[in-house]
């Protein structure tokens, strides 16, 4: 048996659910059509979209990839509400991604990662880490928000090869949908978690994004993306690390770890940006095993 708050949050998840994946599909997106729903009991009856993804046993497919940037962009190209209809006279309203739930994300790199590579950061380091963190996420939070998946990378696209045009992604795994900036789910796209995106495919990942942009909106800033994209991008894989670190100590799941060279590499990558000085100042000074292999 749950508990009576482990029932309501399984509600809570349900409503969102099915409120963001009737958005998508209202929209032109392949999301799970709902056959059937009881949101106050956390039930619905979904389609199957099938078990064929954007990876094969050679690693990413670069025309599926390309795809599902499409698809962010045709997403942020609209002016989404942030209210969405669940059933007559019930809506769901999409939560701020806002600058406290990403500092408090970063801050799982402190409480988990660090302990995993056997560092120690004192308290003052640690308050500097979340100040760093403040200022540079503080101009990412301020743009006008959209919806942002939160886990947009493959584990979560299916390719759906007998639809055509942007309805062949098919997406799965959208219930912690929040109100944030663009860049995120591109980030999570071209620094896939699971799967190691080398440089040359992201740039090929990102210039079609930016292309597609740029057709609906002649004002579209890349130079504004690009920086966004890499401060969200260490942003990502900086809470990631925290939360494979924790999957393996708190939770008995091991094989998280097998990512972390992966997201390692990408955190680094990130850092070059010129926005991140300071913040890759931080890391190199406080956990150098990171850097040891450069």
């Amino acid at each position: 048996g749950k508990s009576y708050s482990q029932i309501a949050r399984l509600a809570e998840n349900v409503t969102a659910f099915v409120a963001i994946a009737q958005g998508l599909r209202e929209r032109g997106f392949s999301a799970p059509e709902i056959y059937a729903s009881d949101l106050d009991s956390g039930i619905l009856l979904v389609e199957d979209l099938g078990r064929v993804g954007v990876v094969d046993d050679s690693g990413p497919i670069l025309g599926r990839y390309l795809e599902a940037a499409a698809v962010l962009a045709a997403l942020h190209a609209q002016t989404l509400p942030e209210a969405l209809k669940v059933e007559e006279g019930r809506y769901y309203h999409i939560p701020p991604y806002d600058l406290d739930a990403l500092l408090i994300e970063v801050e799982l790199l402190l409480d988990w990662y660090i302990d995993h590579v056997n560092v120690s950061v004192n308290s003052g380091a640690r308050a500097n880490f979340i100040n760093l963190w403040r200022q540079a996420l503080a101009t990412i939070t301020s743009c006008s928000p959209t919806w942002t998946l939160r886990d947009y990378h493959s584990p979560n696209l299916i390719w759906l090869e007998t639809r055509e045009g942007l309805e062949r992604i098919g997406i799965i795994d959208f219930q912690d949908c929040v109100l944030g900036n663009p860049a995120y789910d591109l980030a999570s796209l071209g620094q896939d978690a699971r799967i190691t995106i080398s440089d040359a495919f992201e740039l090929k990942i990102l210039a079609h994004y930016a292309n597609l942009r740029r057709e609906k909106d002649p004002q579209f800033n890349m130079a504004e993306f690009a920086r966004s994209y890499s401060i969200l991008a260490a942003q990502r894989n900086t809470k990631i690390l925290g939360i494979f670190a924790r999957l393996n100590r708190r939770d008995g799941k091991p094989h998280y770890l097998m990512h972390l060279p992966r997201i390692e590499a990408y955190l680094k990558k990130s850092l070059r940006h010129p926005a991140l000085e300071e913040i890759k100042t931080w890391y190199m000074t406080n956990i150098p095993t990171l850097f040891s292999n450069e």
